[in-house]
Order: structure tokens, then C-alpha cells, then sequence
């Protein structure tokens, strides 16, 4: 029996390890466009913001052409156009300063991006998904489209932190890790459901995932609920799944934007389970 068990244990043992390198294997095999294709088309869901709306929803052929209105009280920010367009968009920036506008918050110029563009999460991402990002948008159709220019009624602060170093890819098979990484610097899940601090911006710090947080857009006024295991309760697994992929409750009832609902449903099953996994152990607010 002692030796059963014991072979049983070290054939679970090297299934563990194989599913993790083939996890790991899987993901390196991804060239950098398909990575950013999904990430883009995913779960980063940069055009959630940055692809032109109408009252329809996104406005065919604007994808990443910007315009999306931001009005707080505190400032009016619109999405820029990230298109390759070089006289309205970043088509005549090289890779490292788009990389450093969405980690760093700097453009080319030396001005400071401001919200809410969440620069402090997005610090976190990793080096290759940072490529993969840029080898995505450098396919996307250029658009000529000139986006007004963001209004703040504070200043910017000159930089963000000091430069971003190497970030390194945070691995697959570390599922609380991942999870953390994607509810963080990918999808800014945290930047949306944390309540805001009293400077306005989300309180990271004292309050991650407890929700809270307005958003005023054409469909009212969205409170975003809290997601930490006090506020998800008594949801399952799977209805947590179906609230971030479906934008419908455990009630039936459905979600308000911006949540990108559209995006989100096209997320593998495995980065779902690290994000759920991830979520419930938050501290409860």
C-alpha cells in the first residue's frame, strides 16, 4: 500500500510538471502578434477606450482611432488616436516610445499622459506583452482621425515613477501569480473596482477590489460592484465567469459598461480560472 501510494504521488508529481511546461512551452510558442492579438482583442481590451464609438457601439473602420469622451469632474479626457496614421495617430513612433507612453505615461514629446489611462498598473506589464501589444497595433488600419486635446483641472505629475526596467513574463503555471498579474497590470481589473482615494484616483492601497467607483457615460451612471470575497458572497466560480465574460449576475441581471464584456468572452478558460483564483483571495472590504 506504502509503495502505491507512494508511485501514485510521484506520477501526480510529474503530470504537475509536465502540464506546467507545456503550459509554459504553449506560450512562448505564441509569435508576438498572436499574443497580442489576444491580449488586444481579449482580455487588455485596449479598444474597449480607444476604438470610436457611436450610439451604436464601436463605429466600423475606427478601430484604435480614439475620440471616447472621459468627463469627471476633475478633467475631460479623450482616448487618442493609436492608429499608425502619422499625422493623428503614433505612426511615427518607434516601438520603445509607445512602450514607454503605456507603462510610463510619457509620450515622445515629454508630456504626461493622465487618466484615466491606469499607467500605474499598466507600469507592471511584461516585456513581451509590451511587444506584442505594439506588433499588434502596428497592424491595425491607420485612420486619420484628430482627437481633441485632454483637459485637466490639476496638474500631471512629471513622471510616474522612475523607468520602467525589465519586466520579466510572470509564469502561466503559478496560478495566483497570473491571476494577479492578469487582474492588474492586463486588464486593470483593480483600477476600475477600487474605490477612489481622496485625490479621486482609485485607492489601491486601502481599498483593492472594494468597488465603488463611478463612471459617468451615455448609459447613466455605473457604480462598479466590489470583488472581493465579500462582495462576490456566495457566487460561484462559474457565475463569477459569466459576470466577466457575459456581463450577467448571479441575479440574471445584466451589467452596466464599460465593462468590456465583448472582449472579455473571448478570454481562455485558464487565464478565467487565475483571475478567479486570484479574486478570492483578496481581502474582504
Amino acid at each position: 500500500m506504502e509503495s502505491t501510494t507512494r508511485t501514485n504521488g510521484v506520477l501526480a508529481w510529474i503530470g504537475a510538471a509536465l502540464a506546467a511546461a507545456f503550459c509554459v512551452s504553449a506560450a512562448s510558442a505564441e509569435t508576438l502578434l498572436e499574443r497580442g492579438t489576444y491580449l488586444m482583442q481579449g482580455i487588455v481590451a485596449c479598444g474597449n477606450c480607444h476604438t470610436t464609438m457611436g450610439p451604436n457601439g464601436p463605429v466600423p473602420g475606427m478601430e484604435m482611432a480614439g475620440g471616447l469622451p472621459f468627463k469627471e469632474a476633475a478633467f475631460t479626457a479623450y482616448a487618442s488616436n493609436i492608429t499608425p496614421d502619422e499625422e493623428t495617430g503614433i505612426g511615427g513612433w518607434t516601438d520603445e516610445p509607445i512602450i514607454a507612453a503605456i507603462r510610463e505615461g510619457k509620450r515622445p514629446d515629454g508630456t504626461t499622459i493622465g487618466a484615466p489611462m491606469p499607467i500605474g498598473l499598466y507600469r507592471g506589464i511584461s516585456d513581451r506583452d509590451a511587444q506584442a501589444l505594439v506588433a499588434y497595433l502596428r497592424q491595425v488600419p491607420a485612420v486619420k482621425n484628430t482627437v481633441p486635446k485632454s483637459e485637466y483641472s490639476f496638474p500631471l505629475p512629471p513622471a510616474y515613477g522612475p523607468p520602467v526596467g525589465q519586466v520579466p513574463d510572470v509564469d502561466t503555471s503559478d496560478t495566483l501569480a497570473y491571476g494577479a498579474y492578469l487582474a492588474g497590470p492586463a486588464c486593470h481589473c483593480m483600477e476600475c473596482h477600487s474605490p477612489p482615494g481622496p485625490g479621486g484616483a482609485p485607492d489601491l492601497a486601502n481599498g483593492l477590489g472594494a468597488g465603488g467607483y463611478e463612471f459617468h457615460g451615455p448609459w447613466g451612471v455605473s457604480t462598479r460592484p466590489n470583488i472581493t470575497p465579500k462582495g462576490l458572497g456566495k457566487w460561484s466560480d462559474a457565475e463569477v465567469k459569466t459576470a466577466i465574460t457575459q456581463g450577467v449576475g448571479r441575479d440574471g441581471r445584466r451589467l452596466m459598461p464599460p465593462m468590456g464584456f465583448a472582449y472579455y468572452a473571448t478570454m481562455r478558460d485558464e487565464d478565467l480560472d487565475a483571475i478567479v483564483t486570484y479574486l478570492r483571495t483578496l481581502p474582504a472590504k
